[in-house]
């Protein structure tokens, strides 16, 4: 699982983003802690009030405090409102910098690491944790600003009236701090267990659905629904005991303002008796501590809510605090597009077998060359090696002369372009699908790049030509137009080397032929890797490899080695007969 920040380190991260505000985190606070004082003045002027009438003063001067209370109440509310407007934008601000800090870290994550991170955790992370924080920023975050101010200025308000009435409301603060102090400790865990839970029901509910072929093949549908049910009902379990925790510290909480407020009464009555105090204080005294209430009533009943975001953002912080991966960025780029994979030994995991044994092979600069062999050969392992995604045990892997470890990832990817048979269709224009290869395209260059692999046609017969949104939401476009879409993008980029590991493979029988024709045309004249899944594009290559058990057992050109009535010969006769 991916890794989950201290508290300490949670708040670290926090604090550094809300840093990056400058100006805007000061203003919202001053906006808020002005609107909060604004709502000081009634129950002040209420006290000052009740010693007016007693004192049998004119109605003027009764009417004259109801205006400033009036005014007062006004004034502090768009106050209250401005300043939670603010407080919301530097939230919704500092939370799309660690979101994108997050996304950045896990793009550019090692592909070797990647695949061992659960994809329900991952997911959580990305989806569920990333809507609990942005749920509480936008909901819950103001509102909690904002009545803290209330809490800390009314505390203040109280002590500035008589210390004594002050020092009473505040007894009821140990009963506050033994009810957090018994609450803290005891929640923590449950919601951080809670947002596990909720990861591994996102892993096993993805299984079910991403393997839903083999489930159903194999009968499996209620072992996955039992996985699915069980793991669902661990995650309500806990989220029902925090229920029940929260409710008890609700019960705590509500003894606390019972000790303060009867505190404040008879402290107050003991002043008014000797003189030390009038009714009017021991009113507005009264009145701030109940306006304690409604703050700390919402500070109680959002304290399950701000413990979740807590939860999710210490694991928004884990993953933000994944160390960047150093690109050396060399100063010289490759020498020319040759390719030297050098005794290159590669395994998945610590302690596994071999994936690749010792290979080693040069390709020359323009020369296509095609990798057969079963599957589990280590075609795609050799493929991806060469296109920089991993990193090989032992050996290296060339380019131009320099290794690929020294060029850097930012000067592979500018010299080396990978089409793999999973092609994804990003949302948006296909003109901006495009435009991932090479930002500055423009739309002649666009049409032009199709046109070299064939897929003008069917790009014009589109609603909108290059202005149709394809991707989610959008024009589905088929495994035979993604794929086209994808080599497109290779011809747009323009780099010396291309690798294609099955890049035909989606479109099915009746669309290969085009898309092995569009793949040719888009790396002609470029050094190209081509991992070949139909023979014919082995037959059409400068050399063939092949490869067998993570080792290279024969290469050479087609003809030669069909003539050598070797292991290619025998695989070239296979496809002869399930061709025919």
């Amino acid at each position: 699982m991916l890794p989950t920040a201290s508290t300490r380190r949670t708040w670290a991260v926090l604090g550094d983003g809300v840093r990056r505000t400058g100006w805007s985190t000061p203003l919202a606070l001053a906006t808020v802690l002005a609107g909060s004082a604004g709502g000081l003045v009634a129950p002040w002027v209420l006290g000052r009030m009740v010693d007016d009438i007693s004192e049998g003063r004119s109605l003027d001067t009764v009417l004259s405090s109801a205006a400033l209370i009036a005014v007062s109440g006004v004034l502090g509310g768009l106050l209250v409102g401005v300043g939670a407007w603010l407080v919301s934008r530097v939230g919704e601000t500092v939370l799309a910098r660690l979101r994108e800090r997050v996304m950045d870290r896990v793009l550019r994550m090692p592909a070797a690491r990647l695949e061992r991170v659960r994809i329900g955790d991952l997911l959580s992370r990305v989806g569920d944790d990333v809507a609990v924080v942005t749920a509480s920023i936008a909901r819950t975050g103001p509102d909690v600003v904002v009545a803290l101010a209330t809490v800390l200025l009314t505390a203040a308000g109280m002590t500035a009236l008589d210390w004594r009435l002050g020092l009473a409301g505040m007894l009821s603060l140990p009963v506050y701090v033994l009810a957090v102090r018994w609450y803290l400790p005891l929640s923590g865990p449950y919601y951080a267990r809670e947002r596990i839970a909720m990861g591994e029901r996102s892993h096993a509910m993805m299984g079910a659905l991403r393997g839903r072929g083999s489930v159903r093949a194999y009968r499996l549908e209620a072992e996955h629904e039992d996985r699915v049910r069980g793991r669902s009902r661990a995650a309500m379990d806990i989220t029902v005991e925090v229920f029940r925790l929260f409710t008890r510290f609700g019960s705590r909480l509500n003894g606390a303002e019972c000790v303060g407020l009867t505190s404040v009464l008879v402290v107050g009555f003991w002043l008014v008796r000797g003189d030390l105090a009038t009714v009017g204080m021991v009113t507005a005294a009264a009145l701030y501590f109940h306006r304690l209430f409604g703050p700390m009533i919402f500070l109680v009943m959002n304290f399950n809510e701000v413990q979740s975001a807590g939860a999710s953002l210490a694991r928004l912080a884990g993953v933000a605090d994944l160390p960047a991966e150093a690109d050396p960025e060399a100063e010289e780029g490759p020498a020319g597009a040759s390719v030297r994979v050098d005794a290159v030994t590669h395994s998945y995991g610590t302690g596994g077998p071999p994936a690749l044994e010792e290979v080693s092979l040069e390709v020359a600069p323009g020369e296509r060359v095609a990798l057969v062999g079963a599957s589990g050969a280590g075609k795609t392992t050799l493929a991806a090696l060469v296109g920089g995604l991993r990193t090989p045990t032992a050996g290296s892997v060339y380019l131009g002369g320099i290794p690929l470890e020294e060029l850097g990832e930012r000067r592979v990817r500018e010299h080396v372009f990978l089409v793999s048979q999973e092609t994804h269709v990003f949302a948006g224009t296909l003109l901006e699908d495009l435009r991932l290869a090479r930002a500055g395209a423009t739309g002649a260059e666009a049409e032009a790049a199709l046109e070299a692999v064939g897929a003008l046609e069917w790009t014009r017969a589109l609603p909108e030509g290059l202005e149709t949104v394809v991707g989610e939401g959008g024009h589905a476009l088929t495994a035979e137009q993604a794929q086209h879409l994808a080599l497109a993008r290779l011809v747009l980029a323009d780099p010396d080397v291309a690798v294609l590991d099955e890049a035909t493979a989606e479109a099915g029988s009746s669309g290969a032929r085009r898309l092995e024709r569009a793949a040719a045309a888009a790396t002609a004249g470029r050094t190209t890797l081509v991992v070949a899944h139909r023979l014919t594009q082995a037959e059409t290559a400068d050399r063939v490899v092949v490869m067998d058990g993570g080792r290279i057992v024969e290469q050479g050109a087609h003809a030669d080695l069909v003539a050598a009535g070797g292991r290619y010969a025998d695989l070239w006769r296979s496809w002869q007969g399930a061709s025919a």
